[in-house]
């Protein structure tokens, strides 16, 4: 397993109201979602409930309330569908070694949480994924049911935090392998059947997004 990377001045880039740090080599945690599971009152709403605060608080209480609420299986959840979360995976792993190393997945009803190495751009992987997938679940909406509505799969945005320590990374993988526990999903991170815990064991659990 790929150690976490020093932290020199990093590269850092902004696609719309998200800030991304896209640096060779450095660990990323990524969670990406479903174009439907967030509702963009709800965003709007909570951007003005927290714009009074800090903006280091700002992030923080954003993710905690955006984690809660994609753990509440908002919008057509189509990554319940067993073909669709196998097709994800397969993305995930298929560049794997290549243009990244993968440490650590889950995918969730709607959305993935991804722990990897990038050995390319990041944007660039991201991308790949989700054209694949898209093209892909769009093609079989109608024969699988998915209930993927509009044209697009995924939301166009990111979320991406740079793994700062060891410590920080093991609390990164567990929150990674506990998430379907935590949304109430399966009673154990091994038996859910989209995530690394079946393959590279459990570390201990971790109920909050790591900061």
């Amino acid at each position: 397993m790929a150690t976490a990377a020093p932290s020199p001045t990093p590269g850092w880039r902004s696609r719309g109201y998200l800030p991304h740090r896209d640096k060779y080599r450095l660990l990323q945690a990524v969670t990406f979602r479903l174009a439907d599971s967030l509702p963009q009152e709800k965003l709007q709403a909570l951007r003005h409930s927290l714009s009074t605060l800090p903006q280091t608080t700002q992030d923080l209480e954003r993710r905690k309330q955006v984690e809660a609420w994609l753990d509440a299986g908002i919008g057509c959840c189509a990554l319940r569908h067993p073909a669709l979360a196998a097709a994800v995976e397969t993305a995930l792993l298929h560049h794997d070694a290549q243009h990244y190393h993968l440490l650590a997945w889950c995918i969730m009803p709607n959305h993935v949480h991804v722990l990897l190495q990038p050995l390319t751009p990041l944007a660039g992987i991201l991308q790949s994924w989700k054209s694949h997938t898209g093209r892909w679940a769009l093609e079989r909406n109608a024969e699988l049911e998915l209930g993927v509505p509009g044209k697009s799969l995924w939301m166009r945005e990111y979320w991406d935090r740079y793994i700062r320590d060891e410590t920080h990374l093991k609390n990164v993988i567990a929150y990674i392998h506990t998430n379907p526990v935590k949304a109430g999903l399966a009673p154990a991170a091994t038996l859910w059947p989209w995530s690394s815990a079946r393959h590279l064991g459990t570390p201990s659990s971790s109920s909050a997004p790591p900061t």
